[in-house]
């Protein structure tokens, strides 16, 4: 048996790989059965079990512990760079740019809370930031963390992952506490809330379209694409009935006519619009009518050739007489002007005859067999440039050694990077949601599994040794910042409450509290939309503070 015993608690490259394994295998149903009220925490529990495993005996051979703590926080951080990168630059317009301002100041505060303690009460600094990012619930600034304090000193500081272990059940927890006590100091009650949000909407309705009667003799022998110039409004027209009854897709140089019917697609109703041209009407839809030839259709662009394409560069409006109106792409619609760019996996909404679409299908592929298998090559050349954009040594002021923005955040900084201009220089970077997570998660639980061995060794003694005040630094920076913050923003910015919750999810990265801020509603999706506002600029926040507070304060 005495190979058994060593298998478990002897040395080699099978050990490490056995009991890392087993220690996330553990976590990962822990993550599954443990739950207070629908609360968990999450795959969090692999650090747990590591812990646990570490401090009885069993030990990572160093170079597999380092390996895969630094490559398992490299897939991670990557995986969602390439998620969040589509939506990252755009995430500052339309309203986005107060709501990530105000995840700009949960971030900051948070750093400064974590620093005033470590000022008040002399606790070590790197302490002190494992604590911040336990507090916040987020594991890519730890990494960052960590691994700026190795290139500093040369060796690893188990106590940042101790703090980060320390604060983090709280860290799920006291989010929530945050929301509830902001509800109750404004009294607020979701009833109202629902009733205000349903108003403004109603008010700042979206549609998918306009249909038009032209009667403005001003418009009388435009053609299609002077409505833009006139309207001053980014438009499409999908359809057209002229005044005899005849239907048809007009192009750019289709002639407009009084009397003419067109269905005008835009990403905001505008009155504006209506009143220039004409006034409202009805253009039946084949669902309402069976003799419109004119159908929807959705198709998925499949072919690699077309990645980084120009919609207007195809010319498939002229040479198949359709009209591209809208296109979906990682959850967001998008007006399908003729600048705008494909990438691998937009869904199209095309309109035009039932024969002619089959043939456009063709062109665009509408294969999706051909997504699912993930582009490993775009993954690992991605990876490449980020090691090499993280181990570049940038000077700056103030510091007596030059400054790298380390594995985690070069890796981060490329993949936002390549997700959201890659298409432009033809690099695919379409990733199906399910392969995104699966290696998001495998590099997760490798990082939290190393950490956690490096960890346990000490642990315990170090919470014994007064590492349980911790706890409680934990605490104040998880409320402080949402707390005061979020006063702020309901009391002079007017935000609802369900934006509030999404932005303090959002600002935190804490599914948990996502979860719960969506449940707090069933009629709109505010919090769910202002959490993946927030989270693009939020994630890459959390990894730069992460190694900003060693490089600085250590």
């Amino acid at each position: 048996m005495d190979w058994f015993t060593n298998l478990f608690f002897g040395t080699g490259i099978a050990h490490s790989i056995l009991v890392m394994t087993l220690a996330i295998a553990l976590g990962l149903f822990l993550s599954e059965k443990l739950k207070i009220k629908g609360i968990t925490l999450g795959i969090t529990w692999i650090l747990f079990s590591a812990i646990a495993f570490s401090h009885f005996g069993m030990h990572l051979d160093p170079q597999v512990e380092s390996f895969a703590k630094d490559f398992g926080l490299i897939l991670f951080v990557y995986s969602i760079g390439l998620q969040v990168g589509p939506s990252f630059f755009s995430s500052f317009g339309k309203g986005g740019l107060k709501l990530n301002m105000l995840a700009l100041s949960i971030v900051l505060l948070g750093c400064v809370t974590a620093w005033l303690i470590h000022f008040i009460s002399g606790e070590d600094i790197a302490v002190m930031t494992g604590v911040l990012f336990g507090a916040v619930t987020n594991t890519p600034g730890l990494g960052a963390a960590q691994q700026a304090y190795q290139d500093i000193t040369g060796v690893a500081n188990p106590d940042i992952a101790s703090g980060y272990a320390m604060a983090y059940p709280l860290g799920v927890v006291g989010i929530l506490v945050s929301m509830m006590l902001i509800r109750l100091i404004f009294r607020i009650k979701t009833e109202n809330e629902e009733e205000q949000v349903a108003k403004e909407k109603g008010e700042q309705k979206q549609i998918e379209h306009i249909d038009v009667q032209l009667t403005n003799a001003q418009v009388d022998g435009l053609r299609v694409r002077d409505l833009s110039q006139l309207t001053h409004v980014k438009l499409i027209v999908s359809r057209l009935i002229h005044a005899d009854g005849i239907d048809e897709i007009p192009d750019g140089d289709t002639v407009l006519h009084i009397g003419d019917k067109v269905r005008i697609v835009g990403d905001h109703e505008d009155e504006r619009t209506v009143l220039l041209l004409g006034e409202r009407t009805e253009i039946p839809s084949e669902e309402k009518n069976t003799e419109v030839h004119l159908v929807n259709r959705h198709i998925i662009v499949t072919k690699p050739k077309l990645n980084g394409k120009r919609i207007g560069d195809l010319n498939v409006r002229a040479a198949y007489h359709i009209t591209i109106t809208r296109i979906r792409r990682a959850g967001i619609e998008l007006l399908a002007t003729p600048d705008l760019v494909l990438q691998l996996g937009d869904r199209l909404t095309v309109v035009g005859e039932k024969d002619t679409l089959d043939k456009v299908a063709k062109v665009f592929g509408n294969s999706t067999k051909k997504l699912d298998a993930p582009n490993l090559a775009s993954l690992f050349f991605g990876i490449v440039l980020g090691v090499l954009l993280g181990s570049l040594p940038i000077m700056l002021p103030g510091l007596s050694q030059p400054f790298k923005l380390g594995l985690a955040g070069g890796s981060l900084i490329v993949a936002i990077l390549i997700g959201a201009f890659g298409p432009k220089w033809h690099l695919v970077t379409y990733t199906t949601s399910s392969a995104n997570l699966m290696i998001r998660e495998i590099g997760i639980a490798l990082f939290l599994a190393a950490v956690g061995f490096g960890a346990g060794k000490t642990f315990v003694a170090t919470l014994l040794d007064g590492g349980y005040v911790w706890i409680g630094y934990g605490v104040i920076i998880t409320l402080l910042p949402p707390m005061l913050i979020g006063i702020a923003a309901r009391k002079w910015m007017k935000l609802d409450y369900f934006t509030l919750m999404g932005l303090i999810a959002g600002s935190t990265t804490n599914p948990p509290a996502l979860a719960y801020a969506t449940s707090q509603s069933s009629q709109n999706d505010r919090a769910a939309v202002a959490y993946s506002t927030v989270y693009p600029l939020t994630m890459f926040l959390r990894v730069l503070t992460g190694q900003m507070m060693i490089l600085f304060f250590l």
